[in-house]
């Protein structure tokens, strides 16, 4: 049968007990956890996107990405509470929908984190380009941006990029960096997630007393949208989904959480809470200090924040805030580079991806291999193509990983219900559906072109799965030997990525 296949939950919970990190972190660690995870490109760079499809209305995009990632979170923390484990999603989706769904999951996933790795990337190069300009040592036009990304001038013109260097030389950098093994301390991760916090405090209250009612008319220049538009309040809100995405972070973290029963839904719901009011704060100061109606210049900066300041006459704050996030914004590259890879080598470890994909490196006990694949792959991503393209195709895998899991902690509930979950999902009959409602409303909402992409991406996927991956699983016939060998494989040790905490998200 198609979907016969699944991992034990109780193999895999073994293999999780050989990896045990210790329970250290409380609320407030969590909660500073989620934040830095959220606070990223997201609202650094596409505030510009959100305006070009709502205008002021993007203020609503804000609030409907962020109670669809609320209720997303509360289903993602039972089932990370439950299998601590690396693997994210495409874990949870082997042991409950079986190893068909958990494929598709895990390909879907290389949308989330890989391509997300490249849209960050692309964002902080617009913040990196225009530091260098302001300073009279920017880089020719064309290597600014890439050929599907047009460049607006200073005197209003606008010119085609070719090759986006900064953003192709920062991919390359985070990829040596990880296949290395430098790991993030704790207190840098505090320190970044400072950084931010007073980047957009600083925004706000300087560009506040600038704020006209007058930019907010017409307050929904293309409406609410519709489903495939791309546009509109909801086709905004789609693209904004980016500026949340991380919050699975803090449910990653359950292994390492003192009384996670209490401590991550107060992470999840605090971080998000707090995420969600410097998002609007920010979107109505930026909306009422400049205007943000589609095609205004507002829409096609890229550096939004920095921009406002400039122009409504705080042009060294603006820079300040442009090194803010040339300084925060690599950790996020750095650490959606060590997701992908992470869940590309437990693919691999499963069978279904190459075996040479988990070679670990004997120095630096690294996955180098599929490091330096992913790295590349992203580097000309982020080379080639304009943010506002590469955030919706990474949440289209998103939405699609997370509905998922609200599916299969569902099922999990009725297939299994007398198993230990640390943290149970309130409400999980209402919680659950709603999630999954608003995860298919944004995905359809990304638009025609960009859904058409997911689609064929996933049609990719399933002919690599039949042709290649089903035969080679250790779950197919005659290779059970392999299933049991991998959960005693001594190189399960513990990462000190993994257990310092992860900072990622955009």
């Amino acid at each position: 049968m198609l979907f016969e296949r699944k991992k034990p939950l109780d193999l895999i919970l073994e293999t999780a007990q050989k990896r045990s990190l210790t329970r250290q972190l409380g609320a407030f660690d969590l909660t500073m956890l989620g934040i830095g995870a959220v606070i990223g490109t997201g609202i650094f760079v596409l505030t510009a996107v959100a305006a070009n499809k709502a205008g002021p209305g993007m203020m609503f995009s804000f609030v409907i990405a962020g109670i669809v990632c609320a209720l997303t979170a509360l289903i993602y923390s039972e089932i990370a509470a439950m299998v601590p484990v690396s693997g994210s999603a495409y874990t949870y989706s082997y042991a409950v929908l079986g190893e068909v769904i958990a494929w598709m999951v895990g390909w879907a996933l290389i949308l989330e984190y890989a391509v997300a790795a490249g849209a960050v990337s692309v964002g902080w190069s617009g913040y990196a380009n225009g530091f260098l300009h302001a300073h009279g040592i920017g880089l020719p036009v064309a290597l600014t941006a890439g050929p599907y990304d047009t460049i607006t001038m200073p005197d209003g013109t606008t010119a085609q990029g070719s090759f986006n260097l900064i953003a192709f030389l920062l991919a390359l950098l985070v990829t040596w960096l990880l296949a290395i093994g430098t790991s993030k301390s704790a207190k840098v991760t505090a320190v970044l997630v400072l950084i931010k916090i007073a980047a957009l405090s600083a925004f706000v209250i300087l560009a506040f007393p600038s704020v006209d009612n007058a930019n907010f008319v017409p307050l929904l220049p293309n409406g609410w949208g519709t489903p495939m538009s791309g546009v509109g309040v909801l086709g905004a809100a789609a693209s904004i989904f980016f500026a949340y995405v991380g919050f699975d972070a803090v449910s990653t973290a359950a292994e390492e959480t003192r009384n996670p029963n209490r401590n991550i839904p107060i992470g999840l719901i605090g971080s998000l809470a707090i995420c969600t009011i410097f998002y609007l704060l920010v979107a109505y100061t930026a909306v009422g200090a400049m205007g943000a109606q589609p095609g205004g210049t507002l829409s096609q900066s890229k550096e939004p924040l920095a921009f406002v300041l400039r122009e409504i006459g705080w042009p060294r704050i603006g820079d300040l805030v442009a090194g803010a996030a040339i300084l925060a914004l690599p950790s996020v590259v750095l650490m959606m580079m060590f997701g992908q890879t992470r869940i590309l080598f437990t693919m691999s470890r499963d069978g279904l991806l190459p075996e040479k994909l988990s070679t670990v490196h004997p120095k630096y006990h690294t996955p180098f291999v599929v490091t330096w694949l992913t790295g590349i792959f992203v580097a000309l991503f982020a080379a080639l193509f304009p943010v506002g393209a590469l955030a919706d195709i990474s949440n289209s895998g998103t939405l699609f990983a997370f509905f998922m899991v609200a599916a299969g902690v569902m099922i999990l509930r009725r297939v299994d219900p007398g198993r230990v979950r640390p943290f149970r999902t309130p409400l999980i009959w209402i919680v659950g559906p709603l999630a999954m409602g608003g995860c298919l409303l944004l995905f359809f909402s990304l638009g025609w072109y960009t859904i058409k992409l997911f689609l064929i991406w996933a049609a990719i996927g399933l002919v690599v799965y039949f042709l290649y991956a089903r035969r080679r699983s250790h779950l197919a016939p005659g290779n059970e030997a392999l299933l049991h060998a991998h959960a005693n494989d001594p190189k399960l040790e513990p990462d000190p990525l993994v257990q310092e905490g992860p900072n990622a998200g955009p």
